[in-house]
């Protein structure tokens, strides 16, 4: 009977702003981690602060990363996830992209390449082509063939291209989908240190709320 009673407790919890209980979601979500255990960069389950949840590699809800592999279709191409379609923006497009006219700049991978990476390997290849976009002063990346900022406080066409690739993503993997309708209305917070002033592309954790409101319309 005390069973019953306290389930019946947790049920009729509050479950919106800072009300929200952890009692209503899996505990597994705020787990701790020592922070020996853990990278220089990561924020760690437990730094949630009321009513929050990290969505952390750590956990379920690390299928949210871009680090996922998450297979998705976009515009007719296979990519096994988010990163490796984000990082491979930056690498030249066809024969005549004038990155590759840049004199001495050397490419280690080749866009194609990139595109079927994941996760940290993926970023590894981005950040050996920022470092080329450094050299030639460029704040752009490509795809279609079409020039994008990449560095930009507005959600321009950049943004609207990640966030098409994430809601591809939740509509083509079921867990995803999943999961992001059972973060209910927990706010959804990175893993990582972004700094600040990053550009709205990068804010995954926002398109997905964004994204989670869409769903419950």
């Amino acid at each position: 009977m005390k069973l019953v009673i306290l389930l019946a407790a947790s049920l009729s919890l509050p479950a919106m702003g800072k009300g929200i209980q952890k009692t209503n979601y899996p505990a597994a979500w705020w787990q701790p981690v020592p922070r020996s255990d853990a990278a220089s960069w990561e924020i760690l389950p437990q730094q949630a602060k009321p009513g929050e949840v990290i969505l952390s590699k750590r956990t379920e809800l690390g299928i949210l990363s871009n680090f996922a592999a998450t297979p998705i279709e976009l515009d007719g191409k296979k990519y096994p996830g988010i990163e490796g379609f984000w990082q491979m923006m930056k690498y030249p497009e066809g024969a005549e992209d004038e990155r590759l006219k840049f004199p001495r700049l050397v490419w280690k991978f080749t866009r194609d390449q990139v595109a079927k990476m994941t996760g940290f390997e993926a970023k590894h290849a981005g950040n050996l082509a920022e470092q080329n976009m450094k050299a030639m002063n460029i704040n752009w990346v490509t795809y279609q063939g079409k020039k994008m900022t990449y560095r930009t406080p507005e959600k321009g066409d950049h943004y609207k291209i990640i966030y098409h690739a994430m809601k591809s993503k939740l509509e083509q993997n079921a867990e995803v989908r999943r999961l992001l309708t059972a973060t209910g209305d927990l706010i959804l917070r990175p893993d990582h240190e972004q700094g600040h002033d990053v550009p709205p592309a990068w804010k995954y954790f926002e398109i997905w709320m964004v994204l989670r409101s869409e769903l419950k319309k």
